[in-house]
């Protein structure tokens, strides 16, 4: 790495402002970093790391346990924000969640010479399952495939594979035990052509109505009941207004700007925060934030708040998860590594905290709005003061 630096360093000096570059690169700290858990799997042409500031909201009651919420983000106020809300979940009793469904999906693109054929493999891959599925599980331990959603455009069909991946993420698992579907598939198919592993049937990193409707990685919802002195008190609204806002906010707007998951006022912002904090895949923030948050009245006067959250893609094993910070991040929710006795608790238990997260910054945030704080707070808690 030290060699490395000074490449750059003579590699810069030639041009403009060379000697600010050079200084630049010296702001970039690379000591007392354990690089042995990088090299090979994290990443190339190493030159330092970015430190983050990582901050906790909560704990939140969680389904009867108290959970912290490690958040690394550089965004003012939104720490502050999520703990809010949090406080308010918890002086009303915590919140509950659930995880509906889960499985990783991979979608291969393959053509055929003839719209027939194409038909053909759709039949074989509905009429063969089993046969497919053994395929695809020999690849893996954990690896369970659910099932395979065929879709035929032209002479093209989109193979949507979807499997259990235990405590992992799953992303290569999956792309492994696709290969060798697929492999049994051409036996059966000789002329096949595959185009591509990924055919963004998938869909990874990408917004699509697909994830959305079908899921992708967990399926979570989590809900609340917030007492009305407790809205008034520490949220400083009403239940009335904050239904009102969500309807003209998440409902409305979003539906205006044509949004595809985004009907939540900032999932995005504590799925990333928590992402950064614990490892998981920055780019699958896109999908991993889609949330549907809805606001009702009970009949005491309470407000039910829940966000349902179709597509949260995280692991505690694999990819950036046994870094050594991340890795005591996901020890903080007591979720690190595989579970040995339930395979797939710890993710799903990492997907929970996240959904009660949003929740909390949801109730939070949409509170400020009501009562005019959102600007004063930013400003507060964003703004270094000048001196």
């Amino acid at each position: 790495i030290e060699v490395r630096r000074e490449v750059v360093k003579a590699y810069v000096k030639p041009l403009p402002g060379a000697q600010e570059k050079r200084a630049a690169l010296s702001e970039v700290p690379y000591k007392d970093y354990d690089w042995s858990r990088v090299m090979g799997q994290n990443c190339e042409n190493v030159i330092g790391y970015v430190p983050i500031p990582v901050g906790l909201a909560g704990p939140i009651l969680l389904d009867g346990e108290e959970m912290p919420i490690p958040m690394a983000t550089t965004e003012g106020a939104l720490v502050a924000s999520t703990h809010r809300g949090a406080r308010a979940i918890n002086q009303s009793g915590g919140c509950t969640t659930v995880v509906l469904a889960e499985g990783m999906t991979r979608a291969p693109v393959v053509t055929l010479p003839t719209l027939a054929e194409a038909a053909e493999l759709k039949k074989y891959c509905e009429e063969h399952f089993a046969d497919i599925k053994a395929a695809f599980e020999s690849t893996t331990r954990f690896g369970k495939l659910l099932n395979l959603k065929v879709a035929i455009a032209g002479r093209k069909i989109f193979l949507r594979f979807r499997a259990f991946t235990g405590d992992a993420m799953g992303m290569n698992m999956v792309t492994k035990g696709v290969d060798k579907a697929l492999a049994v598939i051409s036996e059966k198919f000789p002329q096949m052509e595959i185009l591509a592993l990924s055919g963004n049937y998938c869909t990874d990193k990408k917004p699509s109505a697909i994830n959305w409707i079908e899921g992708r990685g967990k399926s979570v919802v989590a809900e609340a009941t917030i007492k009305k002195e407790i809205v008034e008190s520490v949220l400083k609204t009403s239940v009335d207004r904050l239904i009102q806002l969500n309807i003209d906010k998440n409902y409305i707007g979003s539906a205006m700007a044509g949004s595809v998951g985004g009907f939540n006022a900032q999932a995005a912002n504590v799925v990333a925060a928590i992402f950064l904090a614990t490892g998981q895949d920055p780019a699958q923030v896109v999908e991993s934030s889609m949330c549907l948050t809805s606001m009702t009245k009970t009949e005491d006067g309470s407000l039910l708040i829940s966000v349902t959250m179709p597509s949260i893609e995280v692991g505690t094993v694999g990819g950036g998860t046994g870094l050594p910070a991340q890795h005591g991040c996901l020890e903080l929710i007591g979720c690190h590594g595989a579970s040995r006795e339930h395979p797939g608790s710890n993710a799903s238990k990492l997907s929970r905290v996240i959904a009660a997260g949003v929740l909390s910054a949801e109730l939070s945030l949409m509170s400020g709005l009501v009562a005019g704080h959102l600007l004063s707070a930013h400003l507060k808690l964003n703004r270094k003061p000048a001196h």
